[in-house]
């Protein structure tokens, strides 16, 4: 089976323009990610997919792969489809530039999902991770997932939405936004239109549930740190610092 990890990565960001170049202790947040992804050996490919030259430039000269497409798409996993086009793989983890602490424990829980699959059932999954503490279940940037008894996902959503334990306790969980998809189902993903509570909830794995599919999800212990804003940046310096 072979095993892609793709990395959508562009310069523009709402929240945080730049950011995937913005140093990181002596890197770009673009190449702390690259590296760490890299680093954890469970890939047959790592491979930053990108429409700036800038990121591109970046990455292959610290030898590095990456996929240049100057074109525009509405979402990063548009841009993952598109690149799948040029690529032999079976399997496509997708995981965002701006995340340098991603960890081989959470990767290797979703690559496990599909080598686990004899019967080729499952097609999508995702992460996901415990939340005790109530402002960061009311906090609306964490988007958060239900899940049934068999772990797949019932349901997305930026406002707090427990499932329920056998022991019939509320747990909720938050959503950690990477992404894995049997290739072909990726491309067929692709191809869906943005849904009514995608749209409102501007979710993108809602797509997938309201036409009709599951999401396996796989909880994580290790908390990720996403590069969304300025102090987040700082914290992550803080931490790259100390480690």
């Amino acid at each position: 089976m072979k095993i892609t990890a793709l990395i959508p990565a562009r310069l523009n960001s709402s929240r945080f323009n730049g950011k995937l170049m913005m140093d990181l202790c002596g890197k770009p947040v673009i190449t702390r990610t690259y590296d760490a992804v890299l680093s954890t050996n469970l890939f047959s490919s790592v491979i930053v997919v990108t429409e700036d030259y800038e990121i591109y430039d970046e990455i292959i000269s610290n030898n590095g792969n990456s996929i240049l497409i100057k074109k525009e798409y509405n979402s990063g996993t548009d841009r993952i489809a598109d690149a799948c086009c040029k690529i032999e793989t079976d399997i496509v983890i997708n995981i965002q530039g701006d995340e340098p602490f991603i960890d081989k424990q959470s990767l290797d829980k979703l690559v496990n999902i599909f080598k686990n699959d004899r019967k080729n059932e499952i097609y999508y999954a995702s992460l996901m991770k415990s939340m005790n503490n109530e402002q960061d279940i009311n906090n609306p940037n964490n988007v958060k997932v239900s899940v049934d008894n068999n772990s797949f996902a019932i349901n997305f959503s930026r406002k707090p939405i427990p499932s329920i334990t056998t022991l019939s306790e509320e747990v909720f969980y938050k959503h950690v936004g990477v992404y894995a998809y049997r290739k072909e189902w990726l491309m067929s993903f692709a191809k869906l239109s943005p849904t009514k509570f995608e749209t409102i909830e501007k979710i993108e794995a809602l797509r997938i549930i309201e036409s009709g599919f599951q999401i396996k999800m796989a909880e994580t212990l290790s908390e990720s740190i996403g590069i969304d804003t300025q102090k987040d940046l700082s914290k992550a310096i803080e931490i790259w610092e100390n480690k």
